[in-house]
């Protein structure tokens, strides 16, 4: 789907950025958001592009850079912290191969840290896609990376 397409789709409205620059970044191939999509956005939106990307290096969500196809969010809030997340960003950057920031070789998983999840009864936490895995353990995070990994 073109830019053109996805504004067409959700409404020429300042209002629906949000939603636009997530089908945007979706469309990419690699999870992020491009420089001239968001130049094409500004242009056919008329807001200035300083605003979309401020808008879009705001959230999270968003990537200016290119990153893996599953997004692996560990949670660093104060809860999950005192029940261990250090330990389970130990235990994923040994089955990744990879630091918080970055992505695996083969383009499958970027590690990132999230603000709270909302799911402090089962910390610690992460969210792959759009799946929060709670009560992480060393084991659970190789189980769980296992797993995808041979869902490929």
């Amino acid at each position: 789907m073109t830019v053109a397409e996805i504004v067409e789709k959700r409404g020429n409205s300042r209002e629906n950025l949000i939603q636009i620059l997530h089908d945007i970044q979706d469309e990419s191939g690699d999870n992020s958001l491009h420089r001239d999509k968001l130049e094409e956005l500004s242009r056919i939106m008329k807001i200035e592009l300083a605003d979309i990307t401020g808008t879009a290096s705001f959230y999270t969500m968003f990537s200016l850079k290119p990153r893996g196809r599953r997004i692996v969010r560990l949670c660093d809030s104060p809860p999950c912290y005192i029940m261990g997340s250090e330990n389970i960003l130990d235990a994923l950057q040994e089955k990744l191969g990879v630091k918080v920031g970055e992505t695996t070789p083969d383009k499958e998983f970027t590690l990132e840290f999230t603000s709270c999840l909302g799911v402090c009864g089962v910390a610690p936490a992460m969210m792959i896609g759009d799946e929060v895995y709670g009560n992480l353990s060393r084991q659970k995070v190789f189980e769980i990376i296992d797993a995808l990994k041979a869902a490929q």
